[in-house]
């Protein structure tokens, strides 16, 4: 306990608050929050982040531990369920899993939006900031409960209720390919364009967009150029319904 009582915001939340940030993480999580200053540090974004004691209070640390907590369990989980299956089935079906757009759309569907404080200025925050919140979450569940409690959320609450394995197994995953090769059957010419690179103390989150023809379609967000352009490439072949 003695280390997290330094990481408390100069201006102590009411009692409402805390009431509200309380449901809400027994609601996602399944668990009440022993330490409700973790889970306040897991919804706070750094460009809502203040100074306190020469540290900048952020979700940032509570990520970099959930994105490895997160890994960890969702491996053990498939490793389990597929003892006959090799690594590299293994590691894509994991990919699939945990990326950045898929976890942006769980934080969605699990109400990450609910406890998640960023600069609402900030239009493109939103959509690439949820995913992370779940992370910061799943850190701040595995430091509140321990590794066991926490892989039980992952799997009863996060993977069980929202992922069928067998159509995440038959997914193609790569949207960008998909887009270019209907874009070459009907003679329709496709490019990206990096739009913007969003420097963080840990991470660039680089945002990028679709030209069909020279027309502007989706818009994708992620932490490599790869990743943004595969969420835009995903977002394009909703938008033309590409099957």
């Amino acid at each position: 306990m003695g280390v997290w009582k330094i990481l408390q915001f100069p201006e102590r939340p009411s009692r409402q608050a805390d009431r509200k940030l309380t449901t809400a993480v027994r609601t996602i999580t399944g668990y009440s929050p022993g330490n409700l200053e973790l889970y306040r540090l897991a919804s706070m974004h750094s460009s809502k982040a203040r100074e306190s004691n020469g540290f900048r209070e952020s979700n940032e640390r509570l990520e970099y531990l959930g994105d490895a907590i997160l890994g960890a369990a969702v491996a053990d989980y498939l490793f389990k369920k597929y003892p006959f299956k090799d690594e590299g089935f293994l590691t894509e079906i994991r990919s699939r899993i945990v990326n950045r757009e898929s976890l942006n759309n769980l934080a969605r569907k699990i109400g990450i939006s609910a406890i998640v404080q960023f600069d609402h200025k900030n239009a493109q925050l939103q959509q690439v900031i949820l995913g992370n919140t779940l992370e910061a979450l799943v850190g701040a569940v595995y430091l509140d409960k321990g590794y066991l409690r926490c892989k039980k959320f992952v799997i009863d609450k996060l993977i069980q209720p929202y992922f069928d394995l067998d159509i995440v197994i038959q997914s193609n995953a790569n949207f960008k390919s998909k887009l270019i090769e209907w874009g070459q059957r009907n003679g329709k010419t496709v490019r990206f364009e990096t739009l913007n690179v969003r420097k963080t103390s840990q991470h660039r989150e680089f945002s990028a967009q679709v030209f069909v023809d020279e027309q502007p379609f989706g818009t994708g967000f992620g932490y490599t150029k790869k990743k943004a352009e595969q969420d835009a490439a995903q977002k394009t072949c909703d938008l033309l319904e590409i099957a």
